[in-house]
């Protein structure tokens, strides 16, 4: 079961990393398509580090 990443939680990092880059101009979606992945590898990674038996979530971080 894959935990659903929200808009906002993309729009978010995705604003956060075009920060962090000098906020580029013309590159929105590569940006979006980062976060995105980011967020989809953190999702899968707590998952599974969940089912593995670890209830800290400060473990995941």
């Amino acid at each position: 079961m894959d935990v659903p990443v929200t808009e906002d939680q993309i729009r978010s990092l995705a604003y956060q990393l075009w920060e962090e880059a000098g906020s580029p101009d013309g590159r929105s979606d590569e940006f979006w398509v980062l976060a995105q992945t980011q967020l989809a590898s953190v999702s899968e990674v707590g998952i599974d580090e969940t089912k593995a038996g670890d209830s800290d979530p400060a473990a995941l971080k």
